[in-house]
């Protein structure tokens, strides 16, 4: 039986989608422009909440590398390398579960109890696995990776407790379309965290330990946006679209179309189609996609292994200030890779609904989405090259203190690496979208240990510098291999994430082979 709150959000949904239809339907034509609009709407609106998170996460770093020493400033670059790359590869497969499952589930009017309790079992039994681990582990990771330092431990080892419910919180505004409070959350974040070293640059406090703090308190502290959330709910009647312009109220749409007896007949309708729905609906297991929350986990890995795999590799042979060095190096990548995962997630849902669509149109819209997206990369690392060639060293050292001096040849090799690395991930969740997520796992893992191998090798005395070429060298081996399942690709039809029915008739996927 359907909930109340279940019904209120058919009610409003039907409103919204199905008003139209009432007073004389829509053409195929304004649903696909629709659709265009709202990703357009959506991707823009998610790239200014991440652009400000990383810009903020951003002055973090620059003033932590102004009032720290070399040495304490390469811990702090390490502790938080460590931080995210243990928090991605745990918590980020349950986000995105909590994401399709829950905005699924609210699309067809049923509850989203059974998704919720089976992501927060797994998200409870993570974290417990993790500090369990931590604990046994604490000579190792204090002694060998954080010099000795118990704070620095302690802040590692609350930080990644602390992001166990901050995902959490992410997959379930993102799920619910919540985007304006999914922003003010990340942003929150920063904040919080930015805040610290902010008191110790005006004198209020002073230490490592301080400007340390603050990874613990920015997912702790940004979690006060969750209340909101259910607030919000109870005021707007638990629809999926609270934070999307153009939601219309049942007595504003009544208004409108002044047809109350239509609009009843219409609510009714959609009711007991949506209890058939939900009677129907398959029980939620923890069995249920583990596949491809597995494949999706090793991407994550491997993603976090060339992102932050440098600063912990070298600061086992250079020491900590070579550590701050290399990850002030990569934040060339990792600043726009921040600011692309608001295109990158919303690419997914696009090309996946392109993929099924059974106008002939949508194949050459699936290609173009991605031409599109990998020119406009294309143009975005010819300009950052250019004013690296210009001024890269400089601007390092303006941004990040001269206690370091930069190689402008480096520079530019990660620079280009960057470019090759957002391609990548351009090319991924075409793959993914067609179905290719488990092939596309394994090229990831691999690329991932021929990175850290690479790293590795004394073949170039430069440990620096190894980690510059290898890091260009391994985006392009991924870019390459990515390219080859993407334009030669084996669908697996439990790897399509699925993100409610088609109305349109059952067609063949956009670039399947006819055998598969």
């Amino acid at each position: 039986m359907t909930t109340p709150e279940a019904s209120q959000l058919i009610l409003l949904e039907r409103f919204r989608k199905g008003t139209a239809a009432i007073d004389g339907g829509t053409e195929p034509g304004d649903e696909s422009a629709s659709s265009a609009i709202d990703y357009g709407k959506t991707a823009g609106f998610l790239s200014i909440g991440v652009g400000l998170t990383g810009i903020i996460t951003y002055a973090y770093f620059l003033i932590a590398s102004h009032v720290l020493s070399a040495t304490d400033y390469g811990q702090i670059a390490v502790v938080w390398s460590a931080i995210f790359i243990t928090v991605s590869t745990l918590y980020r497969p349950i986000e995105q579960l909590l994401s399709r499952h829950v905005s699924e589930r609210l699309s067809l009017g049923q509850t989203t109890r059974e998704p919720m309790k089976v992501a927060a079992k797994i998200q409870l039994a993570l974290a417990a696995a993790f500090a369990v681990v931590a604990l046994i582990l604490r000579g190792p990771i204090q002694n060998d990776l954080l010099e000795g330092n118990v704070t620095l431990y302690w802040v590692f080892f609350l930080t990644v407790l602390g992001y166990a419910a901050s995902y959490f919180a992410r997959g379930y505004l993102a799920g619910m379309r919540r985007f304006g409070l999914f922003s003010l959350l990340i942003i929150s974040e920063s904040i919080f965290r930015t805040t610290f070293a902010v008191v110790v640059a005006i004198g209020l406090f002073s230490g490592q330990s301080v400007v340390a703090m603050g990874m613990i308190a920015a997912p702790c502290l940004s979690l006060i946006v969750v209340p909101l959330a259910f607030a919000r709910q109870g005021d707007r009647g638990e629809t999926s679209d609270a934070d999307s312009p153009g939601l219309a109220t049942p007595v504003e749409t009544e208004e409108k179309h002044g047809s109350t007896e239509q609009s009843l007949a219409a609510a009714e309708e959609a009711l007991a189609a949506a209890e058939e729905a939900d009677a129907a609906a398959p029980e939620f297991s923890l069995a249920h996609g583990t596949g491809f929350a597995a494949s999706v986990l090793v991407v994550m890995f491997s993603e976090q292994v060339f992102l932050n795999a440098g600063p912990l590799l070298i600061r086992s042979t250079a020491g900590a200030a070579a550590a701050g060095y290399i990850f002030n190096v990569l934040m060339i990548a990792r600043a726009p890779l921040q600011l692309f995962q608001a295109v990158s997630t919303s690419l997914l849902p696009h090309l996946t609904r392109l993929h099924h669509e059974s106008d002939e149109s949508s194949g050459d819209e699936f290609h173009s989405s991605i031409r599109m997206v990998m020119l406009g990369v294309a143009a975005f690392t010819a300009v950052t090259a250019i004013v690296v060639l210009i001024a890269g060293p400089k601007l390092m050292q303006v941004a990040f203190s001269d206690k370091f001096t930069y190689d402008r040849p480096g520079l530019i090799l990660v620079t280009i690496g960057m470019g090759l690395y957002l391609c990548a991930v351009t090319v991924n969740q075409a793959c993914v979208a067609q179905g290719q997520v488990r092939r596309v796992s394994a090229r990831w893992i691999g690329c991932a240990i021929f990175f850290v191998g690479w790293c590795l090798l004394t073949v170039i005395g430069d440990a620096a510098l190894r980690i510059e070429i290898g890091f260009a060298l391994t985006a392009a081996i991924l870019l390459g291999l990515l390219a080859l399942v993407y334009t030669r690709p084996h669908e697996r039809i439990e790897d399509i994430p699925d993100f409610g029915p088609s109305e349109g008739p059952a067609t063949r996927p956009i670039g399947t082979d006819e055998g598969t």
